[in-house]
């Protein structure tokens, strides 16, 4: 008898898990994810919105796959990162290469350019300035009103960081969001006039980066991301499209990852509340339950490769040419490395062992400046013993690509 899947009643071989408005209503993912480990580590879904593909759901075989980038690809040219493949019909529309969507050795130059900004000298440089950010802002919330935590809070600390880290004009550092999410549009990508605005907005970051770009050529270099790339030899000659590639990912990567995951802090302490009472009350248990809190929520749910060659995977022959999803969501709640991973835990002992920045080559470059974030946010949080109740039902990204939130109205309350 077929194993059926909660969110759609259709047999496990045939579930998308991929469909993005799975992702917004979200009631059965976690579990479906849970029956998919349970029947074997590599499923095949023949058909959905986005073509075929494998998915990949353990931890151990993620690894695998991400150990072996001569044999899966991530380059743009091969289907690039995400589950989504070009239209048909689009072969006009401008690509958007990047170094995360690009195979080595032009990899492991351009992200050897902007690596400077993310080193743990760096990290400390930083951290004053993210620490006094963060007590202000956190001061300033209101108490007792409903207020939304995603826009008060994630989204103003993030845009903040993004905008030193590109030395960007303060006082259009929202514009820095709205590309981001303008990037990662998944609803927009699939209506032909929706798209076209899409690539609208996304030529006027184009615009404003390239005017950047010319003012800093003519300066000496400096510690931004737009001077690096500017006195890089592996950069400084970018085409247009590696231009705008690598500005989304530095933006997306800088964006999404830190902001959802300080969403996820609400969540963990209303879904978990004995695990957020533990991270509360003990700070020495800050650093493990950052990575327990990035495990936990996971910011970024999966990523693809494209199969070079035929090649097994947890005894599945996966055919040259073929889209291989990891699912990072199912991997940091795989049991036989994190056992109840349901579960919010600042005490686990093995948080670490998370693989929500990747593995292998193309781990996330700006991991430990995420950490850092998510790490002051918590501390300075614990500081003022701030309670943040949710509000209201939170609204999710339509995205199986960005796991995170659009909205998520809370109360917050002290001591």
């Amino acid at each position: 008898m077929a194993t059926l899947a909660r969110e759609t009643g259709l047999p496990l071989e045939v579930l998308d898990i991929g469909n993005p408005h799975l992702w917004v209503e979200y009631k059965h993912i976690l579990e479906n994810f849970a029956t998919m480990r349970r029947h074997g580590p590599v499923h095949y879904c023949p058909q959905s919105m986005y073509g075929p593909y494998w998915s990949v759901v353990s931890h151990h075989h993620i690894m695998e796959v991400e150990g072996r980038p001569d044999i899966f690809s991530s380059s743009w040219e091969k289907g690039g990162i995400t589950i989504v493949d070009r239209p048909e019909g689009r072969d006009e529309e401008p690509q958007m290469p990047m170094f995360i969507a690009m195979d080595r050795p032009q990899h492991t130059g351009q992200r050897r350019t902007v690596a400077p900004a993310f080193t743990p000298a760096e990290m400390v440089r930083q951290s004053g300035d993210i620490r006094r950010r963060t007590a202000e802002l956190l001061d300033s919330l209101p108490t007792g009103e409903v207020f939304d935590w995603v826009d008060r809070v994630s989204i103003e600390l993030t845009t903040g960081m993004l905008a030193i880290l590109f030395d960007f004009p303060w006082e259009d550092r929202r514009l820095l969001t709205k590309w981001s999410d303008t990037a990662t549009d998944f609803e927009s990508i699939e209506d032909e006039e929706k798209n076209r605005q899409r690539w609208e907005v996304l030529f006027e970051m184009v615009a404003y980066f390239t005017n950047l770009w010319n003012e800093r050529a003519k300066k000496e270099p400096r510690p931004d991301l737009i001077s690096m790339m500017i006195h890089s030899e592996a950069t400084r000659n970018m085409t247009p499209q590696e231009y705008l590639g690598n500005l989304v990912l530095l933006i997306v990567g800088g964006n999404d990852t830190t902001r959802n995951t300080m969403s996820g802090s609400v969540m963990a302490q209303n879904l978990h509340p004995a695990g957020w009472r533990k991270l509360m009350d003990n700070p020495g248990l800050i650093q493990n339950g950052v990575s327990e809190l990035i495990r936990w929520q996971t910011p970024l749910a999966h990523m693809r490769r494209t199969a070079l060659q035929d090649f097994e995977v947890g005894g599945k022959l996966i055919r040259a040419g073929e889209k291989v999803v990891m699912w990072y969501l199912s991997a940091n709640r795989d049991e036989s490395v994190f056992p109840d991973g349901d579960v919010f835990d600042p005490e686990r002992e093995n948080a670490r062992r998370h693989l929500a920045f990747g593995f292998g080559i193309h781990r996330c470059v700006g991991a430990r400046l995420a950490e850092l974030q998510i790490s002051v946010l918590l501390d300075e949080m614990q500081k003022r013993r701030m309670k943040v109740e949710l509000a209201g039902e939170p609204e999710r990204v339509y995205s199986s690509f960005v796991h995170g939130f659009r909205k998520m109205p809370v109360i917050m309350r002290r001591g």
